[in-house]
């Protein structure tokens, strides 16, 4: 009989196989990965449903009920969205998931000037409580659980939805369902923000409270870590900053007076799952965890308080323009990970969305995909089938201790809301996701079908247009109709009442309840507040010397800045260049990304206020006597906005400014934008140095061959 073979056993071995090689490595979260875990790295777990919940918040979990197909979705009008999800209901969707278009996540009405290229583009146009009540038109709100995304004009559509709710009979305690109402993160990553930081607080706490009075069945927040995931944020800040925020908005509940048992129970979370994958399984343990030790240091007496459950999105971020069906594979392995790390519901992105929003066709992939996991893949038979798995285990503690360190210097800086007022947990997502943008620029980390085994030629994807001017145009006349039709003297009484209580203390959802049964406009409520409170803006500033110092000694930097620098020597001075973010679209990731990476070239950058008219960005492009002006489009309003900023270029005598734009932009698109007058064209996965190359030769200078500038 032979000896058990030993670690040491294995490493001999392994070593030999490959000539020495440490196999060891570290990830971004700067966590070490072993080649090889054994029982010496065994930690005990626990068991599902029971404290401190690593192996799931319920005993029997999938055994039982399998997780909620939740599929997040809206566009256009209300008709057009309802129809959508009755059908997707039909084919086996279990809840609902909204999307609401930015001029909605932003408080304006569809018939607002600064709203012309956003209405209905990235999700539903809501504006009235008519187009609540025809979203939810014969889908019984007593039985169907209602997910919406919404943090900015969180209070007339929650109070929309309320009231469409009476309409329909269903009284508020039969509600079930969720709104995120997580504005901080907005303030941190996503932007879709209306009101500076404290009173946007009083919202969310004042929700919390009313909520907990009327709606005992009804999630009143999703403490989101999605977007973070989405702007670059690793594993450890996700998890760190999501329940940093959490930890903010339980202490605003209980400084209203709400016992932390009261409201607890009914918080929710929302974490992005993206294709690391063992890392995204351990990342929904850990998150577990940690919420258990936090609610239990506030005192939480109530298991369900100290509960952490969630919903999860599949990456958009890790989706690719180039070779998209690759997306399907993506997202099936980032499902995996959401089920087997223990998630309640579960959105699966549709392998299309990089270029554009989703078809039928390919939301239909997107929702079989977990039909296929539930029925076919036998997920569900065992309750937490990786629990005990020693790598599992082992990499949940380890994001545990790292996720702790980065809590601790949130707290150190008096908690988040500060710590998002002094830009601290931005600046670190913007250092990680400059660092990985520059790690697949170089072909470090490999992106199949993007920086290796590229396709020779793409092949065109039939997609989703909307058109946006006929929907601007039927939001404007039921907005028209429902002014005509109200009783005028009921809401303006309603709207004096809610600046009244933004001025003082008074619960603002039930002001904006009010407010919605006499027919008051989301607009004319967000501007109420916003008479009292003041509307929120900020000017990005992107961070330096993260690309470029990934970048050291690499030849094709060295070239590129040598052009900037001869460019330089030409014009007198920097060769400047605009990042411009027009409409309501706050999702900047992308612009910043570019200025970190021109700025580190040589590149004098300016970067444009958020949320811009073509009209201001052209004035500032102007003011500032720029080169070239990178217009930054995620959210569909390419085609209205682009050359609307170039007509109005033309209009200040500079039409010798070049317009260049970057972005999620259909390829079927590019041509009509270069008939308006765009001269270069970036999609995702764009790599920055080469597209420095192409900005130099619109400035007038030709980067020489590799070779011939390595001589």
């Amino acid at each position: 009989m032979t000896d058990k073979p030993t670690y040491a056993d294995w490493q001999e071995q392994a070593s030999k196989e490959v000539k020495g090689r440490d196999l060891t490595r570290e990830t971004p979260e700067g966590i070490v990965v072993k080649p090889l875990y054994t029982s010496e790295d065994a930690i005990d777990p626990g068991l599902p449903g029971f404290e401190p919940f690593t192996r799931g918040p319920y005993a029997s979990m999938y055994t039982g009920r399998p997780w909620t197909i939740r599929q997040y979705a809206g566009f256009s009008t209300a008709e057009e969205s309802n129809a959508f999800y009755r059908r997707n209901l039909a084919a086996g969707q279990k809840g609902l998931s909204v999307a609401f278009d930015l001029a909605t996540h932003r408080g304006y009405d569809s018939d607002h000037p600064r709203v012309t290229g956003d209405v209905g583009k990235a999700g539903v146009a809501i504006d009235t409580l008519a187009d609540m009540k025809i979203l939810f038109n014969e889908i019984p709100l007593d039985k169907m659980s209602v997910s919406m995304t919404m943090n900015g004009a969180v209070l007339p559509v929650l109070a929309f939805y309320i009231v469409a709710a009476e309409e329909q009979g269903v009284e508020q305690k039969q509600l079930s369902g969720t709104i995120q109402n997580d504005i901080l993160k907005e303030f941190m990553v996503r932007n879709t923000y209306i009101y500076p930081p404290q009173p946007s607080m009083r919202i969310v706490a004042d929700i919390i409270g009313y909520t907990a009075e009327h709606m005992p069945r009804f999630n009143s927040i999703s403490i989101s870590g999605y977007h973070m995931h989405e702007a670059g944020a690793t594993a450890v800040q996700e998890l760190a900053y999501t329940l940093a925020d959490g930890m903010e908005y339980v202490r605003a509940a209980m400084d209203k007076g709400l016992p932390v048992d009261s409201f607890a129970p009914r918080l929710s979370f929302f974490f992005g799952i993206g294709m690391n994958f063992f890392m995204e399984v351990a990342k929904l343990r850990a998150a577990r965890t940690l919420w258990h030790d936090i609610m239990d240091d506030f005192g939480a007496e109530n298991p369900k308080s100290k509960m952490l459950r969630t919903h999860c999105q599949t990456s958009g971020v890790s989706l690719t323009e180039q070779d998209p069906y690759n997306n399907v594979v993506r997202t099936t392995i980032e499902a995996m990970a959401a089920t087997l790390g223990g998630t309640q519901s579960l959105h699966t992105n549709s392998f299309d969305e990089a270029v554009a929003l989703p078809t039928d066709r390919s939301a239909r992939i997107a929702r079989n995909t977990q039909l296929i996991l539930q029925e076919e893949a036998g997920i569900t038979d065992v309750a937490d089938p990786l629990g005990g798995s020693y790598y599992v285990e082992s990499l949940t503690q380890a994001l545990v201790d790292k996720a702790k360190e980065l809590i601790d210097e949130v707290e150190a800086a008096g908690g988040m809301t500060k710590a998002v007022a002094e830009g601290l947990p931005k600046r670190h997502i913007e250092e990680a996701a400059a660092a990985k943008a520059a790690a697949v620029d170089r072909g470090e980390q490999v992106i199949v079908g993007v920086n290796k085994y590229r396709l020779p030629e793409e092949e065109e994807m039939e997609i989703l247009d909307i058109d946006n001017a006929r929907v601007r145009r039927d939001q404007i006349k039921r907005i028209e109709e429902t002014k005509n039709e109200r009783d005028e003297i009921a809401a303006t009484e309603a709207l004096a009442n809610l600046r009244a209580g933004a001025e003082g203390d008074a619960n603002l959802l039930a002001l904006c309840v009010e407010a919605a049964r006499a027919r008051c406009t989301l607009g004319e409520m967000s501007a109420a507040m916003e008479d009292v409170f003041g509307r929120f803006d900020t000017v990005p500033q992107p961070v330096s010397g993260v690309y470029g110092g990934a970048y050291t000694g690499d030849p094709r930097w060295t070239r590129a800045g040598e052009g900037v620098e001869a460019v330089e020597r030409r014009l007198g001075r920097k060769p400047r260049m605009m990042v411009a973010k027009m409409g309501q679209d706050g999702h900047d990731r992308g612009a910043n990304l570019v200025a970190s990476a021109f700025a580190d070239l040589g590149f004098e950058i300016v970067s444009g206020p958020l949320f811009q008219t073509p009209g201001e960005a052209a004035d500032w492009a102007v003011e500032k006597d720029v080169d070239i002006v990178g217009a930054s489009s995620l959210a569909a309003g390419h085609k209205t906005l682009i050359p609307e900023l170039i007509e109005k270029l033309g209009e200040a005598g500079r039409s010798d400014i070049k317009v260049i734009a970057g972005g999620v932009i259909p390829p079927q698109d590019y041509e009509y934008l270069r008939e308006k007058g765009v001269q270069a064209i970036f999609g995702p996965g764009t790599n920055l140095v080469d597209a420095a190359g192409e900005v130099l030769q619109l400035l007038g200078h030709n980067l020489p061959p590799l070779e011939e500038a390595a001589e």
